[in-house]
């Protein structure tokens, strides 16, 4: 199987919206770890299990999880593929804003010629 390295931008805005909240950035750090069931993760939150339900549905739309079925439980974990792919998009923009302000500095340390004419 060949990863896909570059996110559509529907799944680039999937993973922002995801992770946008903290209990699914915090569902998706306790599923790093381990598989987790869903009511094991809902036994954690001060909301409903309908709740940590649908956050879980967001975070796996968002490719971010995998849910699967084991008997009656569902299992919960990251999926490490998808989570590699938005730290590699999340470098691109680190990289384009150090390049942008590095451009800046050189900008602002060039000395003005108005100011060395004056003196």
């Amino acid at each position: 199987m060949v990863a896909q390295s570059e996110l559509s931008e529907t799944e680039i805005d999937r993973v922002f919206h995801a992770l946008a909240t903290a209990t699914r950035r915090d569902i998706l750090r306790r599923t790093i770890t381990e598989e987790q069931s869903v009511s094991t993760l809902a036994g954690d939150y001060e909301m409903s299990f309908a709740a940590v339900q649908k956050h879980v549905t967001v975070l796996e739309a968002a490719g971010l999880i995998i849910k699967r079925a084991e008997g009656r439980e569902r299992l919960v974990r990251a999926n490490p593929e998808m989570i590699a792919r938005a730290r590699a998009l999340l470098a691109r923009y680190e990289e384009l804003w150090r390049a942008r302000i590095s451009r800046l500095d050189d900008l602002l340390a060039e000395p003005h010629a108005e100011s060395e004419e004056g003196e």
